[in-house]
C-alpha cells in the first residue's frame, strides 16, 4: 500500500553499556539515557533480574521502583533499547546551506545576477494584495507597486508605509 505524506525519519543510536546504579537509595534511580517503558531496560538488584512492570516502571530518565534500595545494594541497568527522541536544533544555528535553494521565505523572490546570494538585487512579488494586513506601530513598511487591493481587503497603517 502506498504511503501518502513526508516519510517518518527516525534517529538511531548505539545501546550503551551497563549503568552502575549502586549507592542509589529510596525508590527512585536516574537514568543517563531515557527509555520509554520497563521493557526497555533491564534491572538488576544485587545480581537479581527484576520484573519490568511489576518490580518497577520506567520512562524518560526516571526508574520507580515498587520496593525501596539501599545504598548497600548492588544495583546496576543493562539498556535493551532508547527512546526515539525529535531533536529540536538550536535557534540560529541552521545555516543557508541547510535550507531548499528553491525555498521562498515570506512570499515572493529574489532575482539578479547569480541566481542566490547577495547578487539578487531585485524582490519580485505579485501586483494586488489579498489579504488583510497591518503595519503595527513603531515598524516600516515598503511595497514597489503599482499596488491593487482587492475588494474587501483592509491595509492598517500604525507605523509607516511606502508605495514607490
Amino acid at each position: 500500500m502506498g504511503y501518502v505524506g513526508n516519510q517518518a525519519v527516525q534517529g538511531y543510536s548505539s545501546i550503551p553499556a551497563k549503568q552502575d546504579l549502586t549507592g542509589a537509595t529510596g525508590t527512585s534511580l536516574t537514568l543517563t539515557h531515557p527509555v520509554s517503558s520497563a521493557e526497555s531496560i533491564d534491572l538488576f538488584i544485587n545480581n537479581v533480574r527484576q520484573e519490568p512492570t511489576t518490580a518497577y516502571s520506567a520512562a524518560g530518565t526516571t526508574v520507580t521502583l515498587t520496593g525501596s534500595v539501599a545504598a548497600t545494594d548492588d544495583i546496576y541497568v543493562v539498556y535493551n533499547a532508547l527512546a526515539l527522541q525529535t531533536t529540536v536544533p538550536p535557534d540560529g544555528s541552521i545555516t543557508s546551506v541547510k535550507l531548499d535553494p528553491n525555498l521562498v521565505l515570506g512570499g515572493g523572490s529574489f532575482l539578479g545576477d547569480s541566481g542566490g546570494g547577495t547578487a539578487d538585487i531585485f524582490r519580485v512579488h505579485e501586483a494586488e494584495l489579498n489579504t488583510d494586513v497591518t503595519v503595527v506601530a513603531n515598524t516600516n513598511a515598503l511595497c514597489a507597486g503599482p499596488l491593487t487591493v482587492a475588494t474587501g481587503v483592509t491595509v492598517t497603517v500604525n507605523g509607516n508605509l511606502v508605495i514607490a
